[in-house]
């Protein structure tokens, strides 16, 4: 980790061990643990997902499509996740999509050479070097074998594409290693079919797969996972999107430019007029990201867009920026915002032969696109790194783990317990469950004391707890409990729905 990030971590008061406590708890509690954990041959880097996990990664998912997708009036697909050959012939996937490998010459463990050159040296080191230039910084830190401290032989290009056989015959294929690419192969359909007209943008959401050489931290790299990627189509002489930009010019931006050393707050119309943003285009989809996150729970002075020289930038990006948060393992990039240019329909309509340019008003052109690429299950990682705390309680001296979710993506909302299991406790409190779970994320709950109960929902999140007791059955009002602050208070079981209503907004 950086200075300047291990510094930062410090400010916010959380600390990199927390990486391990949260692992264990997402098992726990049911939000996600490795996949086929049963058996001793399990692979590294594949995750299940339980029914605490599900719940929130759906909350993560419908805000996405409601505070993007639909604020912009985006079209969706779902495109296949086997494709062709030549699909990422046309993409290059198959000769560039690749990352540095180093093998231990003594026990075969297998690194990824800028990841043990980072650990080792404290700073980035890019992931395009050639592998004379990892050997090179390998032998100057005196870097050896993370495992048996021995000789690291040569660095060599990973390639991480998944490749299979298709059919009887074993036509060549390979699972997409972005969800992008058939988003560009449909351009010409999408475009025929959908009255498009530019700029648009075309998104979809589903499961990638890179066959990444170190799979490591939990969720932040897997070898399956979630992405939602939006791309937009734009031409490159009409990037004035006046009446879209009024909406957020005046917003500000969490900026670190390239050749910057700390982050700028910097208003949307501001980045754009000294061209620390190219354009008003890109200007307001970063605009529309950030506000995104921040409506999820993520702290604006957590968060930046990393501007990415030209070492860092993915082979086909004419200008990058990395959406990242802070977390306890310092800056995590969440979000990759890539101006991909014509490079992808320019590439595919060579190698399809097939016409991929667009009639925009009197002008025809090959689109250029602006890409928004999210990983869904590292933003549910760092939700739960920011939202998972560990504290004393004052009456009984114990400890208590809570998730500090914000209420509007927490896996539960609601839980309703009865005090005690008799006297029609229970079927009052069951009444209210029905009452309220078609309004509200609700659970009922009738295990355990209600101290265990309460301790519970604080591990899964759950702002507001329930409880039915003897007072219910007088006065029919129930205690409504804090997450939070733990806190008290009794209600009318008829003001519930109003009640519950303001607070979960």
């Amino acid at each position: 980790m950086k200075k300047e990030e291990a510094e930062a971590v410090k400010k916010i008061g959380v600390e990199k061990s927390l990486l391990d406590e949260i692992s264990n708890l997402a098992a726990r509690r049911g939000f996600f643990f490795p996949s086929c954990e049963v058996y001793s041959d399990a692979n590294a880097g594949f995750y299940d997902y339980g029914p605490f996990g599900v719940l929130l990664k759906n909350k993560i998912i419908e805000q996405w499509r409601e505070q993007l997708v639909k604020k912009d009036g985006m079209l969706e697909i779902d495109g296949c996740q086997i494709m062709s050959k030549s699909v990422f012939e046309a993409s290059g996937h198959l000769t560039s999509f690749s990352d540095p490998l180093v093998q231990c010459e003594k026990c075969k463990f297998i690194s990824r050479a800028d990841k043990l050159i980072e650990e080792k040296a404290k700073k980035s080191v890019p992931e395009k070097l050639e592998p004379k230039e990892y050997d090179n910084l390998i032998e100057k830190h005196k870097i050896k074998c993370p495992k048996c401290d021995s000789k690291l032989g040569k660095t060599r290009r990973w390639n991480m594409m998944f490749g299979l056989g298709i059919g009887a015959e074993g036509k060549e294929g390979y699972l997409r290693p972005e969800t992008c690419q058939s988003i560009f192969v449909d351009w010409p359909r999408l475009a025929a079919t959908m009255r498009i007209k530019l700029p648009v943008g075309i998104c979809q959401i589903g499961k990638a797969f890179r066959n990444e050489i170190s799979p490591r931290q939990s969720l932040l790299r897997t070898r399956e996972f979630t992405q939602a990627e939006i791309e937009v189509f734009f031409n490159p002489k009409k990037t004035q999107i006046k009446e879209k930009f009024k909406e957020i010019e005046n917003y500000s931006l969490q900026l670190l430019p390239e050749k910057k050393k700390e982050i700028m707050a910097v208003k949307a119309k501001e980045a754009v007029s000294k061209k620390i943003i190219s354009n008003e285009l890109l200007a307001y989809y970063l605009s529309l990201l950030q506000r995104f996150y921040e409506n999820i729970g993520f702290r604006k002075e957590n968060m930046r867009f990393r501007e990415l020289g030209n070492e860092e930038r993915a082979f086909y990006a004419k200008e990058a920026w990395d959406f990242e948060v802070l977390t306890s393992s310092g800056w995590v990039e969440l979000v990759a915002c890539n101006n991909r240019g014509d490079y992808d329909l320019g590439g595919h309509a060579k190698k399809s032969c097939k016409n991929f340019e667009f009639m925009d008003e009197n002008e025809k052109v090959l689109p250029w696109i602006f890409e928004l690429s999210m990983g869904i299950d590292r933003t549910l990682y760092c939700l739960m790194d920011k939202a998972f705390k560990k504290e004393k309680v004052e009456k009984t001296g114990e400890e208590r783990i809570l998730m500090q979710f914000p209420a509007k993506i927490a896996p539960i909302q609601i839980a309703i317990f009865p005090l005690v299991n008799k006297d029609r406790l229970p079927e009052i409190a069951l009444s209210i469950y029905n009452q309220l779970e078609d309004k509200f994320e609700a659970l009922y709950d009738n295990a355990g004391s209600i101290g265990k109960m309460y301790r519970r929902q604080d591990e899964i999140g759950t702002p507001f707890c329930i409880t039915v007791d003897y007072q219910s059955k007088e006065d029919k009002t129930v205690t409504l409990r804090n997450r939070d602050d733990m806190s008290q208070k009794r209600i009318k079981i008829s003001d519930l729905d109003k009640e519950l209503g303001k607070l979960l907004m």
